[in-house]
This record gives structure tokens, C-alpha cells and sequence, in this order.
């Protein structure tokens, strides 16, 4: 009997730490936090030039999964916060605007991106979405989001052609050529 014991133990204790190993590197491991000189630029695309073009930015955090420039996840974990003058007015005449942006969540650990605060500041028009970069990486596009009182805030998500490569599905009409090392 006390064989029986030791073994469920010996089973839950592993359970347990392999558990405790795979949240750890997705939520503190995996992520590395990005200098304002690591992100750039928060560009926006013009609709004027279809050019993209830097806005003012200040107070810029981020984070991704690259180290030592090695992407150890897909390329939808890039988040940045930021604050600007440039008022939504001004931003939303100039630039172009998403209306299908999703923001994605961030670790907790990253408190300045609230993905469900954004996102509901999406669906109420408080909060104004751009386009930053199409196809950043094929199927992706950086989304840049800024609120009335001037904070902004930068990931990346997937198009329709990306959601149709991932899903296993042919590519809409209009999509690029898939890379061949895809």
C-alpha cells in the first residue's frame, strides 16, 4: 500500500512541475522586454501616400518573444504601450483606420496592455484603431490603438490571408504569394 502512495505522489508531484515549467516560460520566460530604442517608431499608414509615417511618441514599453534576434514564438506576442500628443482627430484624418482590430492579451505581468479594456474601448469608438504595417510577417499586421487621453498601444495580428494559411484554407483573392520557407 504505501508502494501505491508513494507512486500517485511521485505522479502528481511531476504533474505539478511540469505544470509549474510551462506556465512559467509562456507568461515570464518566452517574453523579453523591449528598450523604446528596440521598438522605433510607432508608424502609422498614411492614406494619403499609402506610405507608413512615425507619430510622436513618448513613454514607449514593449515586449516580444525574440532574443538575441531569434523569434522563439510566433509573431503575434508583440506589444508595446506608448502615450502621444497627436490627437484622435488629427490621427484619424490622416491615417488609415482598422475596424476588425482585436487586441490579444499580454502577460499580467505587462500591466500597461489591457486587452479587454482596449478591446471594449474599440467596440464603444473611445478608443480608434490603425493600420501600421500590413504583412508585417506574412498573414500579419501591426495594429496601433490610441485612446482620447493620448495612450496608445501596438500588436500584432492576424489578416484574413493569415487566418486562412493557419486554418489550412485557400488564401482569399489578393493575398501575397506565400513564401516559400513558410
Amino acid at each position: 500500500m504505501n508502494a501505491v502512495r508513494f507512486w500517485i505522489v511521485a505522479i502528481l508531484g511531476c504533474a505539478f512541475a511540469g505544470g509549474a515549467f510551462m506556465y512559467y516560460n509562456l507568461v515570464y520566460a518566452g517574453y523579453a522586454e523591449l528598450t523604446a530604442d528596440q521598438v522605433g517608431e510607432i508608424q502609422l499608414l498614411n492614406v494619403a501616400t499609402d506610405q507608413p509615417e512615425a507619430i510622436l511618441s513618448q513613454n514607449v514599453k514593449g515586449i516580444d518573444t525574440v532574443k538575441d534576434g531569434v523569434r522563439l514564438s510566433g509573431a503575434i506576442s508583440y506589444r508595446v504601450c506608448f502615450d502621444t500628443p497627436s490627437s484622435q482627430a488629427m490621427l484619424s484624418e490622416t491615417y488609415v483606420i482598422m475596424d476588425d482590430a482585436v487586441p490579444l492579451n499580454a502577460p499580467s505581468w505587462f500591466d500597461c496592455f489591457d486587452a479587454q479594456a482596449i478591446g471594449a474601448a474599440l467596440e464603444t469608438g473611445d478608443a480608434i484603431a490603425f493600420l501600421s504595417e500590413e504583412n508585417i510577417s506574412y498573414g500579419v499586421d501591426r495594429v496601433v490603438a490610441v485612446l482620447p487621453d493620448g495612450r496608445g498601444f501596438v500588436w500584432h495580428q492576424l489578416n484574413p490571408c493569415g487566418e486562412a494559411v493557419f486554418a489550412g484554407d485557400n488564401t482569399p483573392d489578393g493575398c501575397p504569394e506565400l513564401p516559400e520557407d513558410f
